[in-house]
């Protein structure tokens, strides 16, 4: 399973958290908050008249990189920066003060690391080299335990990420979700989805 589908049965996961509130480091967001900041996100960006509220130029850019390397472009949409994620993760951690420190910090010790690593900030980096540099902290079970405080944030991040492009319409889209359509019979989901996320079995049946 590739992380763009990893990522996608995490959106999932999170959307049937009851009562809708999604969590990562500590940090607490509902789904109320993820459209309103979409739909604040989509307004600006419609104007053509977005600004970062919270966020600094550089750390603003270092956001866009890591969104769309969390989400990039595929044949079936676009990617996270396509979608407003950035202008999404702005409004919500300006509305959100308990995620400000965690978000700046978080974004600080990716800086740090990348140029203890590579003698640049994460955003002078190459491709191959953020990548690099993601990959050391985006598989909990695989990083140094030297490296925690960047798989928090990594985590942190990804999840804001995947709310922030659900939320839109091309996530939606590309989740396949069709809204609050009438079902005469639940019959599960279908065979060739389950195969093809790699799954023996749909997660809800082994609850």
């Amino acid at each position: 399973m590739d992380r763009r589908e990893s990522l996608k049965l995490l959106a999932l996961a999170l959307s049937a958290t009851a009562p809708g509130v999604l969590t990562a480091a500590g940090c607490r967001w509902t789904a109320s908050d993820a459209e309103r900041a979409a739909r604040e996100a989509e307004e600006a960006r419609s104007r053509g008249d977005f600004s970062p509220q919270f966020f600094t130029d550089e750390e603003y850019e270092t956001v866009r990189i890591l969104a769309d390397l969390i989400i990039p472009a595929d044949d079936r949409s676009g990617s996270a920066t396509d979608a407003g994620v950035p202008e999404f993760m702005d409004f919500i951690v300006t509305d959100m003060p308990d995620m400000q420190d965690p978000m700046r910090q978080g974004l600080a010790w990716l800086d740090v690391y990348a140029r203890e690593r590579f003698g640049a900030s994460f955003a002078a980096c190459s491709d191959a080299q953020r990548v690099d540099l993601v990959d050391a902290i985006a598989w909990p079970e695989d990083a140094d335990p030297a490296l925690e405080d960047g798989v928090n944030f990594f985590n942190f991040f990804r999840d804001l990420t995947a709310s922030g492009f659900w939320t839109t319409e091309a996530g939606m889209a590309d989740l396949g979700y069709m809204g609050n359509v009438f079902v005469a019979e639940w019959t599960g989901a279908r065979k060739s989805e389950i195969e093809r996320l790699g799954l023996s079995e749909a997660p809800w049946e082994t609850l």
